[in-house]
């Protein structure tokens, strides 16, 4: 069962977004994601999906081969933290500061 989160965004709309765009998205929903995880764990969960949902479709895009590597071990790293055993032992504030170099480097790039 695929569920769709982000239903009026189409492949177009994200692709003409450029990467640093893309991943500060991204990190929206994983901020979200650690945020409400203690205070309400059914959103901090939805939040997770979504960013997941906008990270595949960031691995779609044409535009990103050359960072395919860096997003898809994002993916896995991410999952690996909030959903199984942070093997990679990955942290809130990893991901925050992770995020939050994207989120500057799209102001700087607009």
């Amino acid at each position: 069962m695929n569920i769709i989160y982000h239903q009026g965004l189409t492949s177009t709309d994200w692709f003409s977004k450029n990467i640093f765009e893309q991943m500060a998205n991204i990190g929206s929903e994983i901020f979200r994601t650690i945020s409400w995880r203690e205070k309400k764990p059914d959103f901090s969960q939805k939040a997770f999906f979504r960013g997941l949902e906008l990270l595949d479709l960031t691995a779609e895009d044409p535009n990103n081969c050359d960072r395919l590597t860096e997003i898809l071990r994002t993916r896995e790293a991410l999952v690996d933290y909030f959903v199984y055993d942070n093997e990679y032992k990955s942290s809130d504030k990893l991901w925050q500061d992770y995020f939050y170099a994207y989120n500057y480097a799209a102001r700087v790039a607009i």
